[in-house]
């Protein structure tokens, strides 16, 4: 169990230091990258998922995220006391993560006056802000996530595995980020805000913790729904169903 937590807690920071990094780029003040835009932010967080997969897949699975998690704990792929590793060590990873962030772009603070912009490094937060729809949002994008990374597993795709889950996010981001930054991971969201709320960052504002539910319980019913969904209709219909 302790070489899987420290793969998902590695995993996790390392999807959190280039996602996350990928943002404070593009946001942040006098960066190289200021204004690059939504196509780089989503672009870099696809590359972000394909490398933690590829670094850290052969020794846990890489699911570096609760949600991935929870959905094969209810179609039964791992054990509680399993998951319950994994979680620790996800939002563990994410919470480094941030924090390795903040140090990356030290300077970068004190010179970006919005504190909204300093907390979208962070985590996550609705162009619209009506809790339904931001909610269904999260639950639709990450059910996609979950079918999606099931069925590219389950067609044995190999090395190129972590490349087409790459893709597979970068999708999500184009097509389904819009409505809320598509946080599609809670312990991407939550860790980070952590870190976000203890670190000495200058005129950083709220943490906007009305908000910080969503971006949890949203995955986490994605999460579980998907991969049922997936086993029900893919595995045990179409998948056993008699040829034409």
């Amino acid at each position: 169990m302790a070489e899987r937590f420290l793969a998902e807690l590695l995993g996790t920071m390392i999807l959190i230091i280039l996602g996350d990094g990928v943002v404070a780029g593009v946001l942040l003040a006098r960066s190289k990258a200021q204004n690059a835009g939504w196509i780089v932010i989503t672009a870099g967080w696809a590359f972000a998922v394909a490398i933690a997969v590829y670094v850290v897949g052969s020794i846990s699975g890489a699911h570096i995220n609760p949600a991935v998690t929870l959905g094969q704990l209810v179609i039964g792929g791992i054990a509680l006391d399993m998951a319950i590793f994994y979680w620790a060590g996800q939002f563990i990873g994410a919470f480094l993560g941030g924090v390795i962030v903040y140090l990356h772009y030290l300077p970068h603070w004190k010179e970006t006056e919005d504190p909204g912009l300093k907390l979208a490094v962070f985590s996550t937060g609705p162009a619209i802000r009506n809790v339904p729809a931001n909610l269904i949002s999260e639950i639709i994008g990450t059910f996609i996530l979950v079918v999606g990374v099931l069925g590219i597993v389950s067609n044995d795709a190999g090395a190129l595995t972590p490349l087409l889950v790459g893709f597979l996010v970068f999708g999500i981001g184009l097509s389904l980020g819009g409505p809320t930054g598509y946080a599609i991971n809670p312990a991407r969201d939550l860790g980070p805000r952590i870190a976000h709320a203890i670190l000495p960052i200058p005129g950083k504002g709220t943490s906007d913790w009305e908000y910080s539910w969503i971006p949890v319980v949203g995955p986490l019913i994605g999460g579980a729904v998907g991969a049922i969904f997936y086993q029900a209709v893919f595995t045990n219909f179409l998948l056993n169903a008699a040829p034409l």
